[in-house]
């Protein structure tokens, strides 16, 4: 970890705080509001300010909730010296927990000045999902039972993540936010971001279980966590292709087959830090491939 620290600390500190906010997978946050805007499009009710300002809430309160989590995580212990995942700046001391506290509240204040104006369109369904967010921010790391050390994290970004985050740029254009195909289309965003999650409890039980968390990959072991993930990718695979078979698909089918191989064979280390941002880019991947068919 010494090592580590003196190769980051070489780096500009604007790229210090990128690497705390975890920008590589902020794309998780966006797909779903480029998805409900496709849906729009089909329709002829795009709305370029609302998909703008609802990209900006929703990268700003990933970004928020990963700086939180950066912070609590370094005063609660859970980061330590043998750490896989990709490098914490607070715990590594390149960055003090207080800077980066305000740094996730100014993000929660981006998101809650775009939600301002969202809610003005929407409404009162709009002020519940920005509340509702908002929280799942703060109480993701915070609180006495934080919500990353509990066993149903990954169905809670299926929801907010996913079906939420997707209805409610639905809404937001006019089109039926329950409807079977917006559902589908949340559930289909949803999935790879509750597999980037499951690799990551995965590849972190071992240093959660002694800090006291109790995430699924905790609960569930090794082997049902490896098959939990690649069911994830095949399940978004499944309703991508409900959706709208096509050959267009086949790219993120390939990738899918990979990601599966290589968390069923691959160790529990640091190298599983890969599949990070290409599970990301599974997600992506779908939705192009649903969009070009």
């Amino acid at each position: 970890m010494s090592d580590v620290r003196e190769r980051l600390a070489s780096l500009p500190r604007p790229a210090l705080w990128i690497m705390a906010a975890r920008f590589k997978t902020v794309s998780l946050s966006l797909m779903p509001v480029l998805a409900g805007s496709w849906l729009a499009a089909g329709q002829g009710l795009w709305r370029p300010d609302v998909t703008l300002a609802a990209m900006l809430a929703a990268a700003a309160i990933q970004i928020g909730t990963n700086l939180w989590n950066d912070a609590a995580d370094a005063e609660r212990g859970v980061d330590r010296d043998d750490r896989l995942g990709p490098p914490r700046m607070t715990a590594l001391g390149l960055l003090k927990a207080p800077q980066v506290r305000r740094g996730a509240l100014a993000a929660f204040g981006v998101a809650v000045l775009a939600g301002l104006y969202l809610t003005a369109l929407g409404g009162w369904p709009i002020v519940a999902i920005g509340l509702s967010s908002l929280a799942f921010g703060y109480l993701y790391s915070m609180g006495p039972y934080p919500m990353s050390g509990l066993p149903f994290g990954e169905a809670l970004v299926i929801l907010f993540f996913g079906l939420v985050a997707v209805s409610g740029t639905a809404w937001l254009q006019d089109v039926a936010p329950l409807a079977p195909q917006t559902l589908a289309l949340g559930a289909m965003i949803g999935l790879p971001g509750a597999a980037v999650l499951m690799l990551n409890n995965h590849r972190d039980r071992a240093q959660d279980a002694r800090a006291g968390r109790r995430t699924l990959a905790i609960v569930i072991g090794d082997r049902p966590s490896r098959l939990v993930y690649f069911a994830f990718l095949l399940g978004a695979l499944a309703v991508a292709a409900w959706l709208r078979p096509a050959l267009t698909l086949a790219p993120a089918g390939l990738l899918a087959l990979w990601l599966g191989h290589a968390m069923w064979h691959w160790p529990i280390s640091a190298r599983l830090n890969r599949l990070i941002a290409q599970t990301a880019l599974f997600q992506m991947l779908l939705l192009i491939g649903v969009i070009a068919a």
